[in-house]
């Protein structure tokens, strides 16, 4: 799928000058790359490796993974230094971070355990429990919203972690699985597509992939070495409509703007 993914976004790419509109078809022609422009550069943790990420009144909060080093941060966007920090339990990865009500879920992969936090203090506050893996999660006016790895987006009830739905994402009429780090913006979802330099937009109704972002100059620029180093981290100031994207263990977080 993930070949599959990274081929046709670059035909797409190469062709979508070239190709007059036409009527639409039966499915839908997946909508071709857009690459961002880069607003600003800040310093990120060049350890950290990022699994989640919010804009939460005036900082970033990151989720940071891997066992004996998984914690939740709150960091200056203008050093990257950490503010505060809290660590979850060595035995347990952890993943994608959302609001909810001025608290903060964690998720963790393998566990099933979604750990909740004061916002501003980074208190713990106990936790919820959801079946199958947790990467990405991100939160509407009413659910908390999981990718697990898979083609499906599972909205849960933010109190209980119980199953209100699920969608399938599809892009160009075939399920887009590998879904990872999530974040609502403007009543859309953005995803990480965990190992490709893109991240795309879908529509939380009906799962189609709407929009692609083309992040392939700015992990160039990243140059990593470490083929885990990947695109993760998608955060959204929706009072200054600022949109920050990072990756795993990459030295810079970028603010970038999107074409209209």
């Amino acid at each position: 799928m993930s070949r599959w993914l990274i081929l046709s976004l670059a035909l797409l790419a190469g062709s979508a000058a070239a190709t007059p509109p036409q009527a639409a078809p039966a499915v839908a022609r997946p909508p071709a790359p857009v690459v961002p422009v880069v607003v600003r550069r800040f310093p990120h943790d060049p350890e950290a490796f990022t699994e989640g990420l919010i804009w939460d009144r005036d900082a970033l909060v990151e989720s940071v993974g891997l066992e004996g080093r998984s914690d939740v941060r709150r960091v200056d966007l203008a050093s990257g230094k950490v503010r505060l920090r809290r660590t979850i339990p060595a035995a347990q990865f952890g993943e994608g971070l959302a609001a909810w009500k001025g608290t903060l879920v964690s998720l963790t992969w393998h566990d099933g355990i979604a750990h909740r936090w004061a916002s501003s203090t980074l208190k713990p506050l106990g936790t919820l429990r959801y079946a199958g893996e947790g990467w990405g999660l991100t939160s509407d006016a009413t659910s908390l919203i999981r990718s697990d790895g898979s083609a499906r987006l599972t909205f849960h009830d933010p109190a209980t972690m119980k199953v209100r739905r699920t969608v399938t994402v599809t892009f160009g009429g075939r399920p887009l699985d590998q879904l990872n780090e999530l974040e609502m913006v403007d009543g859309a979802i953005l995803a990480n597509v965990w190992h490709q330099p893109f991240i795309v937009r879908i529509d939380p109704a009906t799962g189609i992939v709407t929009r692609v972002i083309d992040l392939r100059p700015i992990v160039a620029e990243i140059g990593a070495r470490d083929p885990e180093a990947v695109a993760n981290g998608i955060a959204w100031d929706a009072k200054a409509r600022r949109l920050f994207v990072t990756g795993k263990r990459w030295q810079t977080l970028f603010e970038i703007r999107l074409p209209r």
